[in-house]
């Protein structure tokens, strides 16, 4: 479903970094999701992105982290944001394999600041893998970690905001987390019963969820600094205030922006 200007993100990539079966996808999504919650989906993962991308824009990062890369064109719709910055793509190995495969199909430019890490956040050290890639650990970094942890235990999520606290001041996260579900609205939880569904049959399950008040204990016991809880009202206001048509993003996401201090 295309949604008219103005877009939160314009991504002339998507659909080609897909490919082919990007059709196939998108009839399997019509098909379990109402219109309704299909538009607020699609809202919601827009503005997920464009947040982190507000907080690297706003601040002053020598390296951009994004876990759970995914199909994530980044590097090639925003090279206004590039400069000398060095991004780093953490994903699972069969995910990237994937990517790096329609990558060289399509003959998408890389460099030596562009480096793609496979790792599987449950099974292997983020801390290895990023030094094992020549991650600089003396340099300011954002790391994006968008719609990943309610796939993972706690213990996973504990250690990657522990990696990312044994960055220097000022390197920061911003990551989404899974509401419990009696904290959701009604369209929310008709929502979060599809996906459940989806990925109860896959490799990867709904694992974790989160009241507010424990992601903020969370990131406090591993050393970091709430710097916005994101209000969901706030994000409305910020991203979808222009809008008329009355799109408004999925409330089974709540985003954090947590800094070293």
């Amino acid at each position: 479903m295309t949604e008219a200007p103005p877009w939160i993100v314009d991504d002339p990539f998507a659909l080609v970094l897909v490919g082919p079966m990007w059709r196939e996808i998108a009839d399997l999504v019509t098909s379990l999701f109402p219109a309704r919650l299909e538009r607020r989906a699609n809202a919601g993962l827009a503005m997920r992105s464009r947040f982190a991308e507000d907080r690297l824009q706003a601040g002053t990062f020598d390296q951009y982290v994004m876990l759970g890369a995914g199909l994530d064109s980044f590097v090639w719709r925003r090279p206004d944001l590039l400069g000398s910055l060095r991004v780093f793509e953490i994903d699972h190995p069969a995910s990237q394999a994937w990517k790096l495969e329609r990558v060289d199909e399509l003959g998408l430019p890389t460099s030596a600041n562009h480096i793609f890490v496979s790792v599987d956040f449950e099974h292997a050290s983020l801390r290895e893998a990023l030094d094992s890639a020549a991650f600089d650990r003396e340099r300011v970094t954002l790391f994006s970690w968008l719609g990943v942890t309610p796939y993972l235990t706690l213990g996973a999520i504990e250690e990657t905001l522990r990696t990312v606290r044994s960055c220097p001041s000022g390197s920061e996260v911003v990551f989404t987390y899974a509401p419990l579900e009696e904290l959701l609205g009604t369209d929310d939880r008709e929502t979060l019963a599809i996906v459940a569904g989806l990925t109860a049959a896959s490799s990867e399950p709904l694992r974790t969820f989160f009241r507010p008040e424990d992601v903020d204990a969370l990131t406090a016991r591993c050393g970091l600094q709430v710097a916005d809880h994101a209000d969901h009202a706030a994000l409305v206001r910020d991203y979808f205030a222009e809008r008329t048509d009355g799109l408004r993003p999925w409330g089974v996401e709540h985003l954090v922006a947590a800094t070293v201090p």
